[in-house]
């Protein structure tokens, strides 16, 4: 479907690139939010990184998913983005959470309140490893898209999807033991 308003776009059609952006646009907010941690740099970030797509549509040489290569131009947004605002990348300490469900709606309401300490906990560790969880967990990519993605190696990406885990069970833990979450 992606090569079909890919054709569309470079044909002249400007409206086609709408689906991209219908299509995309909570990932690359996702993927954004991951990098800067902040809602309104991430919308900034997902919109350059649409923007920088739509001009540069016709060096896309498909040798690559275009999912991919969108999620290249989100990151490398996103780091820009984090370097013209000198936005320091914190590393954090964390602890422990893990829960089985069922489908109920006490469940339910459960599960959107994991979501909401599993989006907290990834603003609270460092940048490259929010992304990488992301990607990896969240957007079900491979190892070699994160490669592609990031522009790291496969050695590089194991180590920070190890260390990014570690800190996400740890963090998740703070979070559990905190005032506010009911302990």
């Amino acid at each position: 479907m992606d090569n079909l308003y890919i054709e569309k776009v470079l044909a002249g059609d400007r409206h086609a690139f709408r689906y991209f952006i219908h299509t995309y646009k909570d990932m690359a907010f996702s993927v954004a939010l991951s990098l800067v941690k902040q809602e309104h740099l991430a919308e900034e970030v997902a919109q350059e990184a649409f923007l920088q797509a739509y001009l540069s549509l016709g060096s896309f040489k498909r040798q690559a998913k275009f999912s991919t290569w969108l999620y290249r131009i989100v990151v490398r947004c996103g780091y820009k983005m984090l370097q013209r605002n000198n936005i320091p990348s914190v590393e954090l300490q964390l602890d422990v959470h893990d829960q089985a469900y069922e489908e109920t709606a006490f469940d339910q309401l459960l599960q959107a309140e994991q979501r909401q300490l599993v989006n907290e906990a990834l603003l609270r560790i460092p940048a490259n490893e929010s992304l990488a969880l992301r990607l990896f967990y969240l957007e079900e990519l491979s190892l070699q898209e994160l490669c592609e993605i990031t522009g790291w190696t496969l050695a590089n990406v194991k180590v920070v999807l190890y260390r990014a885990r570690k800190h996400m069970y740890q963090e998740l833990g703070k979070l559990m033991k905190s005032p506010y979450y009911g302990t």
